[in-house]
């Protein structure tokens, strides 16, 4: 779980766009987004094959 130490005197704005931030960082969101709908197992394979294409791309570079 993710959590975020609020100062005194803090915004809560400011705390509330850090949170936002940290959990981009974790992976939450994009975990939230996947689990919104059913993937097939065959969609799954197809993803992933994709991502590690792109992130051997990635690390060339």
């Amino acid at each position: 779980m993710s959590r975020v130490e609020i100062s005194a005197g803090e915004p809560f704005e400011k705390a509330l766009r850090r949170f936002k931030k940290k959990i981009e960082r974790d992976g939450i969101i994009k975990l939230l987004k996947a689990r919104k709908h059913y993937e097939k197992p065959s969609e799954r394979r197809r993803r992933k094959q994709r991502e590690a294409r792109s992130n051997r791309k990635r690390d060339y570079r």
